[in-house]
């Protein structure tokens, strides 16, 4: 089979010919229709040797979807046949978190080495993909396998973090979204379908936030050092009551932090190494900051869910198994509108 993997540091990702995997006991098999392509690969090929966390070669892919090819001994509750996408944080399923569905946030992964597909095990980039567990594959229910595998990540993880929110996006209140492009512009949509919240959007790039626009955004602001002053001046100076960064870099979780509202929830998703102190005189009063990861089990189910409603829809770009490189430089370059997404049957 096809594969798309990292093989040296600081190397390009390669095409490469693997053998085919065959499930064992307790396997399943997906012949693979959808991998997406993420900014989070791009943070893995670029940390240096010195602490570099997985073994090379590492296929790549942590947003998959396809249909089950054969299933090892054991297996119950799927078919041959069977569409599916593939839930990405995988834990130990026995820990306290794994046993409320949040293996997003397993106890015990970095105890016992495991990592999710695409970031240390071996991803979807791949014409065949090995799921150690049914219990990591969820219905996709008549879903275009390609147009929502960017769900299992780039809908999943701005659920996740909209949803702790909820309770403060009432109506009256606003919510910014800092970044416009495969997670932010979900995440426009999935604030319009859940709450009643004024949506202000921030990008550098026009086209990204001509797209914000298009969502959805009922206001568009340039992300720069007059942002947060401009979105004051559009809440009647009180700020938002959550603010989602999917950037994550230092100046943009600076902005976060300066248009925050009283009592706000500053949500850091994006992985650019920015950090918000929180104090007396730093932020507004009783400011809350979190950094969450991914969702849970019963969360990507709700978000499909959505998808089905026609609430959410992800504007993807689709590229060939062997043009996977160049979606990386492109996405690298900013020239991605959405999601990639590579197809490695064609």
């Amino acid at each position: 089979m096809k594969a798309v993997q990292y093989r040296e540091i600081g190397a390009a990702p390669e095409v490469v010919t693997l053998p085919d995997p065959e499930p064992g006991p307790g396997q399943v098999l997906l012949k693979v229709a959808a991998a997406g392509v993420c900014h989070s690969d791009i943070a893995v090929m670029s940390w240096p040797a010195e602490g570099f966390p997985y073994r090379l070669p590492l296929t790549l892919g942590h947003e998959g979807a396809g249909t089950v090819a054969a299933i090892g001994s054991g297996v119950t509750g799927l078919a041959e046949g069977d569409l599916v996408a593939v839930y990405g944080p995988q834990g130990c399923g026995r820990c306290a978190k794994c046993a409320q569905g949040k293996e997003n946030y397993c106890l015990r992964a970095a105890e016992l080495g495991i990592f999710p597909p695409g970031l240390g095990a071996p991803g979807s980039m791949a014409e065949y993909q090995l799921i150690s567990d049914a219990r990591f594959l969820v219905p996709l229910d008549g879903l275009d396998p390609v147009t929502s595998v960017p769900l299992t990540d780039a809908g999943l993880t701005p659920y996740h973090a909209i949803k702790r929110s909820l309770p403060k996006l009432v109506p009256g209140s606003t919510a910014v979204v800092i970044g416009a492009g495969g997670l932010g512009h979900v995440a426009i949509q999935l604030l319009r379908a859940l709450t009643p919240s004024r949506v202000i959007a921030l990008d550098v790039a026009d086209e990204k936030l001509a797209l914000a626009r298009t969502v959805g955004a009922h206001e568009t602001v340039l992300s720069d050092d007059r942002a947060a002053d401009r979105v004051r001046e559009l809440t009647g100076g009180l700020g938002a009551e959550a603010v989602f960064d999917f950037v994550g870099a230092q100046p943009t979780v600076t902005i976060a932090g300066a248009l925050a509202a009283v009592e706000a929830d500053v949500s850091i998703v994006g992985i650019g190494g920015g950090a918000l102190p929180v104090g007396i005189n730093t932020t507004a009063f009783d400011v809350a900051v979190a950094a969450p990861y991914w969702g849970s089990r019963g969360e990507l189910g709700e978000v499909l869910a959505l998808a089905r409603g026609g609430a959410v829809e992800v504007h993807v770009e689709t590229f060939g198994i062997d043009e996977a490189p160049l979606a990386y430089e492109r996405l690298h370059a900013g020239k991605i509108s959405g999601r990639a997404v590579v197809l490695p049957g064609g």
